[in-house]
């Protein structure tokens, strides 16, 4: 098997933990806006009105940080999208997007608090989720040169849930490999493999 990332000693290496990509609840939640087949679980107005109250979450945020943004809120993919575009955001974005995924989960709380209902809300900053998918395709591809050139798995490094679903996106539209999800959060990755 080839390894990309370098284990840490407290990493668990055995296959305990893998599960299917169908079954991966993680992946299912964050699945990117590109578009999934998925339940329809809201109408676009209740969408559309998770949305606002995001961004009215978020506009809070940026005052608070005193930072300026402008801010969208749509509905895309049958899901709720706030974009914040503007310059000095990279701070709300973090090293590899942790900060955006912690801001993410903060803003579903807010949708989940006033509504009661919990939200696949998207949330994107500085365009950072685009340039990162572009940026995923290029390993999934990479991973998938790999598997198909050495015939041998290969197990990428520990990713988001967003991350995760790209590269599934990528590897699943490719033949004769899959790639499925192993380990608990935060060092679940995947691993592509030929397949059977």
């Amino acid at each position: 098997m080839t390894d990309t990332s370098i284990p840490s000693a407290d990493e668990s290496l055995d296959a305990e933990g893998i599960e299917p990509t169908a079954a991966s609840e993680a992946d299912e939640i964050d699945e990117a806006a590109a578009g999934g087949k998925e339940k329809k679980a809201a109408g676009d107005s209740d969408l559309f009105r998770q949305s606002e109250i995001a961004a009215d979450y978020v506009e809070g945020l940026l005052d608070i940080l005193d930072y300026d943004g402008d801010i969208d809120e749509l509905v895309s993919g049958g899901r709720p999208v706030v974009e914040v575009v503007g310059a000095r955001l990279q701070s709300l974005v973090g090293q590899r997007g942790a900060t955006l995924e912690a801001l993410q989960e903060l803003t579903r709380l807010a949708v989940f608090r006033q509504t009661g209902t919990p939200s696949r809300l998207l949330l994107d900053v500085g365009g950072y989720r685009a340039s990162r998918r572009k940026e995923l395709a290029a390993v999934a591809k990479n991973a998938v040169e790999k598997v198909k050139e050495y015939g041998e798995p290969v197990r990428l490094e520990p990713m988001s849930a967003f991350e995760r679903k790209c590269v599934h996106d990528v590897v699943n539209a490719m033949s004769g490999v899959e790639s499925e999800s192993e380990g608990v959060e935060p060092n679940r990755r995947i691993i592509v493999r030929p397949a059977d």
